[in-house]
């Protein structure tokens, strides 16, 4: 599908993807798979059982491992020359500043599903003008052609978008987010709390929306990357 100045320019690319969860296990493997020669994977989290109705990377035969570590092993069998930073922790604001002031990214992917963290790696990329693109919430959802790519500003029907709106006004942004959210109202009979944990609940998730979302992600870091427009 590309020919050899685009292969080069992606290999010489270095990406960050925030988040392997469903959404954004898909899109790292997406982006390795399409040939980017340097990322940097970060998620403190390790594969639960849970988690095997819509991670890429979860099995049976990986439960209770890091995350990033099931991951990295998967990414250098696709690619044995992908060049792999491999974070296997959860960051916070001070966490992202000494990342950036460290490593040069060419896109950063947000697949953060905490508040917190989420609004700090948008806030920053913002603020330093690195390309970027963010996934919003992918449950409680069953149609992927409601899948869509937008400006923040223009979301609706998630709640996530909601609070991550919320909080970057309060920064004073109101505009310039990329975002990937769908247009489907969300099933909220499938929420559910839960007992410990950074949140307070979650909603139930189908195999395949997230899966969509990633691949929506890698493609618009591709694109980026390559400078295509549509």
């Amino acid at each position: 599908m590309l020919g050899d100045e685009d292969l080069k320019k992606l290999i010489n690319s270095n990406v960050l993807v925030v988040g392997l969860g469903g959404v954004g296990g898909i899109c790292a493997e997406m982006i390795a798979r399409t040939g980017v020669g340097r990322m940097t994977i970060i998620d403190g989290d390790v594969v639960e059982a849970s988690n095997r109705n819509r991670q890429i990377i979860t099995l049976a035969s990986v439960d209770g491992q890091k995350k990033t570590e099931v991951m990295r092993q998967r990414l250098l069998d696709i690619n044995p020359e992908i060049q792999l930073q491999v974070i296997g922790e959860f960051f916070g604001e001070k966490e992202f500043i000494g990342l950036f002031h460290d490593n040069q990214y060419d896109f950063v992917v947000d697949c953060i599903d905490t508040l917190t963290p989420k609004v700090s790696l948008i806030h920053y990329c913002y603020n330093h003008k690195i390309k970027f693109i963010s996934s919003m919430g992918a449950g409680g959802r069953l149609d992927p052609s409601k899948v869509q790519v937008t400006d923040i500003s223009k979301t609706f029907n998630c709640k996530l978008a909601y609070k991550v709106r919320k909080r970057l006004h309060q920064k004073g942004v109101y505009r310039g987010i990329k975002a990937v959210f769908s247009t489907e109202q969300p099933d909220y009979n499938r929420v559910r709390e839960v007992a410990s944990g950074p949140k307070k609940s979650v909603i139930g998730t189908i195999s395949y929306l997230p899966a969509i979302f990633g691949c929506v992600l890698a493609s618009e870091v591709i694109k980026g990357l390559l400078g295509i427009k549509k």
